[in-house]
């Protein structure tokens, strides 16, 4: 089905209504925009910008990071979550160093190469680093598609023809483009939220197909992420804070009050195969 013309709506509301985010300041930087995507998966942005600001503090370049520890990287990471991230990272800065001589890659074959990046991050970096004409489509941007284009309540689970479909409703003006992007994930993220859009406010709700279809409650197909509290996830963060807090310590003695000991050790060995611990005489501790 035809595109809706959402561009001339999306692109100057977003002039107007955008966030005023360290990213999008100007000569923010392609290694600030790298870092901001890595800490944004899975991660609210009110809780990535005092890390985001912190972490460039601390090393401005790749090449800062890439000549640190990587349990240097780990410990900053904090309660950030997901902290393969930050193992990632460290190994994206070395890659960067090494491979292009210290300057985060526009290319987006170059980006994918990169240790951590995939489909997301590496058009994301391409888009709002280096203002490239690529489709960039997250959790918002789907969802905006799957209402506004679609007529469904909800997206369905994440496809490849999804970059296809925003790759359709770019504007044909490479700045716009970009801009075209960002307004989508911002409507996302501030009025077509999951699970109270406030259409009223809505600046495509007259080109809207899931308005005009009114507004369906179609079944929402997406998988469910498990619940934090008593999972392992929370096992893993425990022990990863215990090791920063502390350097090494033996197996036995790491939450040695934790309610469940076979969901500890789950945690440790995980860990232990992802790289994020390390053992060494008896001693676990962050990764050097």
């Amino acid at each position: 089905m035809p595109a809706p013309p959402l561009a001339a709506r999306l692109i100057p509301w977003f002039a107007r209504a955008q966030r005023d985010l360290p990213w999008r300041a100007p000569g923010f930087g392609a290694w600030g925009v790298l870092v901001s995507e890595f800490m944004l998966q899975q991660t609210p942005v009110s809780r990535v910008i005092p890390h985001l600001e912190a972490w460039l503090e601390r090393w401005p370049t790749p090449g800062d990071l890439a000549a640190d520890a990587p349990a240097e990287a780990v410990r900053q990471w904090a309660n950030l979550g997901y902290p393969r991230r930050a193992l990632w990272l460290h190994r994206a800065a070395v890659e960067i160093r090494d491979r292009h001589d210290g300057i985060v890659p526009r290319d987006v074959d170059a980006l994918l190469a990169l240790t951590g990046i995939g489909d997301y991050t590496a058009r994301a970096v391409a888009v709002f680093a280096y203002a490239d004409r690529h489709p960039v489509v997250d959790t918002n941007t789907r969802r905006v598609i799957a209402r506004a284009v679609h007529g469904r309540a909800q997206p369905g689970p994440p496809h490849r023809r999804d970059l296809d479909e925003m790759a359709a409703l770019l504007p044909d003006d490479d700045a716009d483009a970009a801009v075209m992007n960002a307004a989508m994930m911002e409507l996302g993220a501030l009025i077509c939220t999951a699970r109270s859009p406030r259409c009223g406010e809505c600046p495509v709700r007259d080109v809207c197909a899931w308005v005009r279809a009114g507004s369906p409650d179609t079944p929402d197909l997406r998988r469910r992420q498990a619940k934090y509290e008593g999972s392992d996830r929370q096992a893993r963060g425990a022990v990863l804070r215990a090791l920063r807090d502390v350097g090494a310590l033996p197996q036995d003695a790491i939450l040695a009050d934790w309610p469940d000991a076979r969901q500890r050790d789950r945690a440790i060995l995980s860990l232990l195969d992802d790289g994020l611990i390390e053992a060494e005489h008896g001693l676990l501790h962050l990764p050097r």
